[in-house]
């Protein structure tokens, strides 16, 4: 921890020094070169979402939130074309003030929404996977901007005369189509696995194992547990199953507008998903259950092996398509606060530091403990902090 620690404090005054010495540097050369330079290095930082960089910077130099390039537009503008949702999150964090910086054009006249209607690079795509989920992912910065930009720029023109909506429907066109075509190839694969489920457990619950008595019709092994234990798992099976391929004909059926990306369709699939599941395990279960059945007289069968069997298949299922599967069920139930939310880390710098300073109190030497409080200094309100809460108090 205390070595954690001091990197974290050396890291920052690295950073700052750094930035000091560039500014000395170019001390004598013109205003506008010392522009450009400084804003470069900030706008290539943003792209590759190097977020503690500029946090350190922002802490040191507020007025770097305010710098805009008419090329690139503010950080955020850079943030939001590039997808960088981490960069981008630093606006929640200065308060009624983010709608001055939203407002703010970029080259040729686009505004922030502009930009975000704009398709990014395949590599910011690809960060989740499918087209569908990417088509929605979209549509959430979309969303997002759109609730953040003042009222009169969501039909604002750019020197092109197209609006945002107009460029959002434009370039995301053969993504949607994309997505479209990812969503029944992937729906009629697991359909064709559930009915598959459905067709085997539904005769086994008549045929069940060991047989019926001739004269009474009554299953030979009606009081074992493993019987009650194989008919409550093959019905399981089969609900979840015939389910699912009700939910999976829901998605088949629907009309793939960008607001069923938005919603409808990851959450019909993370639910057809979740019951394709549940109808694997059941049938499995059912499996060994009637195994057992029929075996546990014999000694030389190893009934151990057989009853755990199941757990090879479904930890395979489960393992190689994890990722697919995380994707699905952030994008359908946690996209809005997974995305966009403020984590408050610009005006509470030494959160962090204090927690693991609280921790090693009782181990470090008192010696010690002056230096890394005389590194991480007193907690002091940014100008920017500090004009966000005079404006709340104003509005009072």
């Amino acid at each position: 921890m205390q070595k954690a620690l001091m990197q974290a404090s050396a890291h920052d005054h690295l950073v700052d020094r750094l930035w000091k010495q560039l500014g000395d540097d170019i001390y004598f050369s013109s205003i506008v070169a010392n522009h450009q330079h400084m804003m470069k290095l900030l706008v290539e930082a943003t792209k590759v979402g190097n977020v503690a960089f500029l946090i350190i910077l922002i802490r040191s130099y507020p007025d770097l939130i305010w710098q805009v390039d008419k090329e690139y537009g503010s950080l955020f503008h850079v943030a939001v074309k590039h997808r960088q949702e981490r960069v981008f999150n630093l606006i929640y964090e200065i308060g009624v003030l983010k709608g001055n910086l939203a407002s703010y054009k970029a080259e040729g006249g686009n505004n922030m929404l502009h930009l975000a209607g704009q398709l990014p690079s395949s590599d910011r795509l690809n960060i989740v996977s499918g087209a569908a989920l990417q088509m929605q992912r979209e549509l959430l910065w979309f969303q997002e901007i759109e609730r953040i930009v003042p009222k009169s720029l969501i039909d604002d023109t750019n020197k092109e005369g197209e609006t945002p909506r107009d460029i959002f429907a434009r370039t995301h066109e053969e993504l949607q189509k994309n997505g479209e075509k990812w969503m029944k190839n992937t729906t009629n694969s697991c359909m064709v696995v559930a009915a598959l489920i459905a067709t085997v457990v539904f005769p086994a619950a008549f045929t069940v194992p060991g047989g019926i008595n001739q004269e009474t019709g009554i299953p030979i092994f009606l009081e074992s547990n493993w019987f009650t234990l194989f008919l409550v798992s093959d019905a399981v099976a089969m609900l979840f199953s015939s389910s699912s391929i009700l939910v999976f004909l829901t998605i088949l059926t629907s009309r793939y507008t960008e607001k069923d990306f938005l919603k409808s369709l990851p959450r019909r699939l993370a639910l057809g998903l979740a019951t394709l599941l549940i109808s694997i395990v059941g049938m499995l279960i059912a499996f060994s259950a009637a195994c057992f059945l029929v075996f546990k007289s014999k000694a030389s069968v190893p009934i151990r092996i057989i009853v755990a069997a199941p757990i090879v298949p479904i930890s395979l299922f489960v393992i190689l398509h994890y990722d697919l599967w995380f994707d699905i069920f952030c994008s359908a139930f946690c996209s809005d606060w997974f995305l966009f939310r403020s984590q408050n880390r610009l005006f509470n710098p030494s959160c962090q530091q204090r927690r693991l300073l609280r921790k090693l109190r009782m181990t470090i030497k008192p010696d010690i403990m002056k230096e890394l409080r005389f590194l991480i200094g007193p907690k002091k309100r940014g100008p920017i902090e500090t004009s966000y809460k005079q404006s709340c108090k104003s509005s009072v």
